[in-house]
């Protein structure tokens, strides 16, 4: 029992540590203006010209594009919400949920960054900042990480 309880406090206490990436991405997007009103479109721009895989290049050009200010308030709050709900353990399971399906989507828009034709290795080397987030979400969904150390334990009792 010892080993699992530490487990669940481990699980738990880099699930606090994960939320900070997330609060931190999410603040300047939803804080200030410079994101949701230039700084996305540059992103969708470059997505499009360079990195996304083909399929979800129409998706990006024909839905996000012309709602870029939209989205790009979407992205930040999207961030928040994940950020809020692992600090406070909270909704844990749906927040993975989002979080998970926003990092597929950040994926499958940079995927190809390192450009074509390069070792397969470059491809999961540029996305360092994507896979192990998506990895983290998916044990704090798998773990139901708000147990510990979080509301979601607490509300259950």
């Amino acid at each position: 029992m010892a080993n699992s309880s530490g487990l669940l406090r481990t699980v738990a206490g880099v699930r606090i540590a994960t939320s900070v990436f997330f609060l931190l991405f999410g603040e300047y997007k939803v804080a200030g203006p410079e994101f949701a009103h230039s700084g996305f479109q540059s992103y969708l721009q470059d997505y499009i010209a360079n990195s996304a895989v083909s399929f979800y290049r129409p998706v990006l050009s024909s839905i996000i594009v012309p709602h870029a200010v939209f989205f790009g308030y979407v992205v930040g709050i999207v961030e928040l919400f994940v950020g809020i709900s692992l600090l406070i353990g909270f909704w844990v399971r749906p927040a993975s949920i989002v979080g998970i399906l926003f990092l597929v989507n950040m994926v499958l828009a940079t995927w190809w960054a390192p450009g074509r034709g390069v070792p397969v290795w470059r491809y999961f080397g540029a996305e360092l900042d994507h896979i192990p987030l998506l990895l983290l979400l998916i044990v704090f969904y798998a773990a139901d990480a708000g147990r510990v150390w979080g509301l979601d334990g607490r509300l259950r009792r």
